[in-house]
Parts: structure tokens; C-alpha cells; sequence
């Protein structure tokens, strides 16, 4: 299944690096750079991609300061309409796409925005916060409400603990519906469609281009946006904190000194605690005449009742001997 999905992916990888003479890049013909050093030859594929990029990084920009403070809502609090605010979101993400394009063309020409390069932009923000805010509200759901209390607590305001406790636990939700966003504005066709005009994005030159032949440009531009991805994926992924669990089998590591700033060996001596205590009782001032390493005589008569749930001795060789005939 794996290698069935990845499969269109290596066939336009491959085909980058074609010698094909033609406009049609179907088959193989050998092995070449070409394409990669004049990857900018064709002036009208250069202008949608970079009409592409821009829009999917403006769109990611604002889906993202929209949707968060959403999800954020959603995540937290509880309030009247959530229900119903929960079903527009879902609503919009399980919608068709050329039901989307179609309200949005009738809304635009209702109100008599020409259509263009700002079209496509709302267009687009409008179906990517849904995407931005259940992603920070599945964040939400794994965040302690008692770390933020802390932080107020010790005197931290409401923005300040919002700012250094809330959203670094944000952020990795934030930052994935971001890429979320900016991924499906390059990738989306359809509703582009209904509200581009005469703004031509890189999936409308493709598919304006597939009548006559794509040129192998266009594999190498898919490449690159391809390698990009993975990229920032990997790097997302290996600059997030992971949860550090403690293992019961190994010991806990030693504190440093605070002067030499070397690590003490920590020892499970188990005479430890009584060798503290021989100390402790030998700087205790002792009346005169008694050694001051020596116990007090008295050490069985102040030791207390029921300490560790046994029971109270008398000392060896005065014990009292209690008659059994006495007389009735």
C-alpha cells in the first residue's frame, strides 16, 4: 500500500532528469541535468509558482492567527454556541470543494469584487482555519490548566503566563496547521478555479499545460516542493521536545557541587542513616561524667510506644515475674 501511494511520486522524480527533445515527457530517453539548470526557462510557469508560494505563505500567516485563538477557545473554555461552532468547523472541512468555490464565486459576485490574486487569498483562508483550529484544540486537549494556575501563583499576569507557559505547549499544534495551511493552498485546484480570474497559480498552469505536454520543468519545480516538505517535516520532528520518562532500573543521576561543579557518587550505604544519627547524638551536650559517644542510659525508657508497630520491652534481666496462685 505504502509503495502504491509513493509510486507517482518517484515516477515524477524520475522523470526530472529525462533527455526528452519534446514537450511530451512520458518516455525515457536517458539521463540528464538540463532541466534543473534551466528550471526558470519558461517565464509563465515561474510567474504561477511564484503566485503559488506567496499566496500559500500569506494564507498560512493568517489562517494560523485566526485559528488559533479559536481552537484555543474550543480547548478551554466552555461557552454557549460551542456546539454549534464545532459543527461549522466540521462542516467546512467535510464539504466539497466545488460547493465551497461556488458559494464563494456567488459571494464575490453578490458583492462585486473583481476577482483575482486577493480572491484566491480569502478564498483560501476561509477553508484552511477550520484545518488550523481543530488542530490547536486537539493541542489543548493534552494541556495542564494547573502549570498556567502555577504561573500565576508566583506572580506571573495573564499574558505573561499565556506567553511563556501556554504557548510553548502551543506550538507544536500551531506549527502544524500552519504547514497544514500552506500545503493544501499550493495543492488546491478547485476552488482556485471558481475565484482565480485572470491569476494563473502553478496547479492551473499544469493543467492548462497537460493538453499540449508538460515539460519536465514542471517535475523539477514538484521535486524541489516535494524535498521541501520532507525538510521541514524532518526538522519539525527533530526540534520538538519529547516527553523524557523515567527508567525504575537506573539510578538518578548525582547532583553537581555548586562550587567544583563535579557530580558526587550518590551511595546506598545502608548503615547511612545511623552513622548520621551516632553524629547527630554526639554533638548533643551530655550531662557530666557520660562519654559523648556514649547512648543515653535512659535510651529504652524515651523510646516511644509503638514506634514501627512493636511493642514495648522491658530491658533484659528485669523482667517482673507476675504470680499465677494468687489466692481468690
Amino acid at each position: 500500500m505504502l509503495a502504491w501511494l509513493l509510486l507517482p511520486i518517484a515516477v515524477m522524480i524520475l522523470f526530472g532528469f529525462n533527455d526528452t527533445g519534446s514537450k511530451v515527457n512520458f518516455t525515457w530517453q536517458g539521463f540528464t541535468l538540463n532541466w534543473y539548470r534551466h528550471l526558470f526557462a519558461i517565464p509563465n510557469l515561474t510567474s504561477a509558482l511564484v503566485n503559488s508560494l506567496t499566496i500559500a505563505l500569506v494564507v498560512a500567516v493568517v489562517a494560523t492567527l485566526l485559528g488559533t485563538p479559536i481552537g484555543l477557545a474550543l480547548g478551554r473554555y466552555r461557552f454557549r454556541g460551542r456546539s454549534s461552532v464545532d459543527l461549522l468547523m466540521f462542516a467546512a472541512i467535510a464539504a466539497p470543494e466545488i460547493a465551497l468555490g461556488a458559494a464563494l464565486l456567488s459571494l464575490f459576485i453578490v458583492l462585486g469584487v473583481p476577482r483575482g490574486y486577493w480572491t484566491i487569498v480569502i478564498a483560501h483562508v476561509a477553508f484552511c482555519i477550520p484545518y488550523v483550529a481543530i488542530t490547536v484544540r486537539a493541542r489543548m486537549a493534552g494541556h495542564d490548566p494547573t502549570l498556567e494556575e502555577a504561573a500565576r501563583d508566583l506572580g506571573a499576569g495573564p499574558w505573561t503566563a499565556f506567553r511563556l507557559v501556554t504557548l510553548p505547549m502551543l506550538l507544536p499544534g500551531v506549527a502544524s496547521g500552519a504547514l497544514l495551511c500552506f500545503a493544501l493552498s499550493v495543492d488546491d485546484y478547485v476552488i482556485t478555479s471558481f475565484n482565480a480570474g485572470r491569476t494563473v497559480t502553478f496547479p492551473l498552469w499544469v493543467y492548462s499545460a497537460s493538453r499540449t505536454g508538460v515539460p519536465p520543468q514542471v517535475n523539477v519545480m514538484g521535486t524541489l516542493i516535494f524535498v521541501g516538505g520532507l525538510i521541514i517535516a524532518g526538522a519539525n520532528t527533530c526540534c520538538s521536545p519529547g516527553v523524557a520518562r523515567p527508567d525504575p532500573l537506573r539510578s538518578p543521576r548525582p547532583p553537581k557541587h555548586r562550587l567544583t561543579g563535579t557530580r558526587r557518587p550518590v551511595r546506598n550505604n545502608p548503615r547511612g542513616s545511623h552513622h548520621r544519627a551516632q553524629v547527630q547524638r554526639s554533638r548533643v551536650r551530655l550531662p557530666d561524667g557520660e562519654p559523648a559517644g556514649a547512648p543515653p542510659p535512659d535510651r529504652e525508657a524515651r523510646r516511644p510506644s509503638g514506634r514501627r508497630g512493636l511493642r514495648q520491652r522491658p530491658p533484659r534481666g528485669r523482667r517482673r515475674h507476675v504470680r499465677t496462685d494468687v489466692a481468690l
